[in-house]
């Protein structure tokens, strides 16, 4: 466990939590915040930090866990939709240095603002970009 992390006290227990679903490999527990009614997070049990961290085998645990709590949430509370939300580092907005996702019930196209501003562009535009990404996943 890190030290300061409060995902990880919720998880063993010592810090208390509305937990809606639990397995061997992630804890599902309702949003102190509730953006939205039944806004979920979703957590690995063992600590990683974010997205860079927590690797494809983990991540495929913690996704399958994800879904099953999201089918739980639909039943019991009825949402028109759902967004899943991650953040990985502070200028994404990452709070809690555990890796988490959010699950939120949507009941109306108006209870959340979108976090971005649609711009279509070219896709050529986008060839350099993907050209320099393309260069770093090889490297």
């Amino acid at each position: 466990m890190a030290e300061t992390c409060t995902f990880c006290g919720i998880v063993a227990g010592e810090i208390p939590a509305e937990i809606v679903y639990s397995d061997e490999h992630v804890v599902a527990f309702l949003d102190i915040s509730q953006a939205t009614r039944g806004h979920t997070l979703v957590v690995p049990r063992e600590h990683c930090r974010d997205l860079t961290d927590i690797g494809p085998d983990r991540a495929g645990l913690l996704m399958r866990g994800a879904v099953h709590t999201a089918a739980v949430l639909r039943r019991a509370l009825e949402p028109g939709g759902m967004n899943i939300w991650h953040a990985t580092g502070p200028t994404a907005w990452q709070t809690v240095f555990h890796f988490h996702l959010h699950l939120l019930p949507r009941y109306s196209s108006e209870d959340l603002r979108q976090a971005w501003t649609h711009r279509e562009l070219p896709l050529s535009s986008l060839s350099p970009l993907a050209d320099h990404i393309r260069t770093a996943a090889v490297s």
